[in-house]
């Protein structure tokens, strides 16, 4: 009986946290920087950038980061040719991008589904990166200039 009565409790309790229904976050559709690293010489950096990106394929992946100078200018894009669905989060490196170890600049990323994300890196080659939050509509205008992915390999 005592058995009986365990294994139906046990039953329940099962039944209560497996059908549990995750919480629907706007936010987990949204790609975000999580780490800058430089390395190079003056006029010649390269950067690691980490994402983290919600990627489910072809169908939602993170297709750009890019480095944008405090005034707006895209100074550098680097294309994402494919997702990286097992791979959370992920580093890809780009440049050389013609800054000086000084320059603020803004790395960001984007999604090919919901646009850029709002949490960014700031920061300069000599004082280093930091996280930053970025306002929705900053620098959306961006999201049209080349380069541009031209698809996605898997």
């Amino acid at each position: 009986m005592i058995l009986s009565i365990f294994f139906s409790i046990s039953i329940i309790l099962s039944a209560c946290t497996t059908k549990e229904e995750p919480i629907n976050n706007e936010n987990d559709k949204l790609v975000a920087i999580v780490s800058v690293v430089s390395s190079g010489t003056e006029n010649a950096y390269n950067f690691s950038v980490g994402i983290s990106s919600p990627d489910t394929g072809c169908n939602q992946y993170a297709d750009w980061w890019e480095v944008i100078a405090e005034d707006g200018t895209l100074l550098y894009r680097r294309i994402l040719d494919h997702s990286h669905v097992n791979e959370q989060p992920f580093v890809r490196s780009g440049g050389t991008i013609e800054i000086s170890s000084t320059q603020i600049v803004i790395i960001r990323a984007h999604m090919n589904t919901s646009g850029y994300g709002i949490l960014a890196f700031k920061g300069s080659v000599d004082q280093g990166f930091k996280s930053t939050t970025l306002d929705e509509g900053f620098l959306q205008n961006l999201a049209s200039v080349a380069p541009l992915p031209t698809g996605c390999a898997f």
